[in-house]
């Protein structure tokens, strides 16, 4: 029976794995968070508020698929799973830790497998803004996480800002749940907007849900007289102990601010979301080809430029979930030694080519290169390790190596994968925080005790003791 291990358990994960069971494959999938679901399908199992989970009963369809196929021994499911090295040479080997990561002890196991499917998905980019590191400020997708997951909002007054057509659910996950949204404050300029989203309605109007989704925020947002305003960016949070309010200016096309249009919006909380970026790093390590916008290439079949290695979700291009849903069939489909062109996915490949167009439109919400003008030098551009843009500035000119030495951008607790982008953009070069030997956090102490022997749950499981 040939194995396939699916790397994270969001919509495209889940999907690649309905689709390698349904094509008589053993699979293990393994997940970073407590539960499956991923960033779309994150929630409590005792809250499930109405209005604030998406394809629900699609959820729940995977999920049981899921367990009773484990149930059955036809599947294995790692939950609170880092993956912190893989080897795609004469097969993949995928090591790995179980546990929340502040444990100690943690289990340490190799899955080997015939075939990987990448779904690692995407987080959220917050661009850095003078006073962003203040309480009550998050990403965009940690507050809708919040509220999903536990009902509750940043704070009773709450300004959404960045771009995209993201901040439409953020702002209505807020509203939902009791907070004020005054205004979600949208980068990009309306005429390109209008020009992206108008182009060919009809396409947009046949997506599955989209119409209707956009119509129900555009009503709660009314009903709540939430404003959406279109060419502005909020360009500095004010607050001692806390946020108290947000500057917001007019912007150009190029996102550089326009002097004389300050506007102050009072609020007790800030959610910033201007984008995504693919969580790549797995991928990277495996060798995968990147294309030239920085997201992993595949061919029809979802397959990378690594043998055996394959990939589907935001990690190939940010086009939402239906899309990771169908890129995720066909790769897993693919992955368990099926035809990519077979009619059992025609469904699949129909909805991915729709998808398409609407992935395409989002390149109205770019962004622009003169986000760079509001960022002071004494704003903190790395959090984890408080690196300023003057120091920065300082050492620009300084090889890669030298830079992170001397500045230690990047090398904190998430090893840039908050900062990295707009560090490297502030730079104005690439300084490669995507290249890491070791993709997750661990101990030393942990990664020496790799050698103890851990009993296997599956045949697929090799112990760190028995590879040698």
């Amino acid at each position: 029976m040939r194995t396939v291990a699916v790397l994270g358990a969001g919509p495209a994960g889940l999907a690649a794995a309905h689709a390698a069971l349904a094509a008589g494959a053993h699979v293990v999938v393994l997940d970073e968070g407590e539960r499956i679901g991923g960033q779309f399908w994150r929630h409590h199992d005792r809250l499930t508020r109405p209005g604030l989970q998406h394809q629900w009963a699609r959820f729940t369809r995977l999920r049981d698929t899921l367990d009773t196929a484990a149930a059955a021994g036809a599947a294995s499911v790692l939950t609170s799973t880092s993956v912190w090295h893989v080897e795609v040479s004469d097969g993949v080997r995928l090591h790995t830790l179980t546990g929340p990561a502040d444990a100690a002890g943690r289990p340490g196991r190799t899955i080997v497998a015939d075939a990987l499917v990448l779904a690692t998905g995407a987080h959220d980019r917050a661009l850095p803004v003078p006073g962003w590191t203040l309480p009550g400020v998050t990403t965009a997708g940690a507050a809708q996480a919040l509220a999903k997951r536990d009902g509750v909002t940043l704070g009773r007054r709450t300004v959404v800002a960045g771009t995209g057509p993201f901040l439409l659910p953020v702002a209505a996950s807020l509203l939902r749940c009791g907070s004020a949204v005054p205004a979600v404050i949208e980068a990009a300029a309306p005429t390109a907007i209008a020009t992206a989203w108008g182009r060919a309605p009809w396409r947009f109007a046949a997506l599955p849900g989209k119409a209707a989704e956009l119509a129900e925020y555009a009503g709660l947002m009314a009903r709540h007289r939430t404003g959406y305003r279109t060419s502005r960016a909020v360009t500095r949070i004010h607050g001692t102990a806390a946020v108290e309010a947000v500057t917001v200016q007019r912007v150009d096309r190029d996102w550089h601010p326009i002097a004389g249009t300050d506007e102050i919006i009072e609020c007790d909380a800030v959610a910033l979301g201007h984008g995504f970026t693919p969580r790549l790093e797995a991928a990277v390590q495996s060798g995968c080809a990147l294309t030239a916008a920085g997201f992993v290439g595949v061919d029809d079949a979802q397959a990378t430029s690594v043998p055996g290695v394959y990939a589907a979700g935001e990690i190939i291009g940010i086009a939402g979930a239906d899309a990771a849903l169908a890129e995720g069939v066909i790769a897993g489909f693919a992955a368990a030694g099926g035809d990519a062109a077979s009619d059992r996915v025609r469904g699949a490949r129909r909805l991915r080519r729709r998808m398409r167009d609407f992935a395409r439109r989002l390149d109205a919400h770019a962004i622009g290169a003169g986000w760079t003008d509001w960022v002071e030098p004494d704003t903190i551009v790395c959090r984890c390790e408080s690196v300023r843009r003057a120091v920065l500035d300082e050492y620009a000119d300084a090889s890669t190596r030298g830079l992170r030495l001397a500045t230690r951008a990047g090398l904190g607790a998430c090893q840039g994968r908050t900062c990295g982008r707009s560090v490297e953009d502030l730079l104005g070069r690439p300084i490669g925080f995507q290249q890491r030997p070791v993709l997750a956090s661990l101990r030393i102490g942990e990664l020496a005790d790799l050698h103890a022997p851990v009993h296997p749950t599956h045949p697929t499981e090799q112990t760190e003791q028995e590879q040698r």
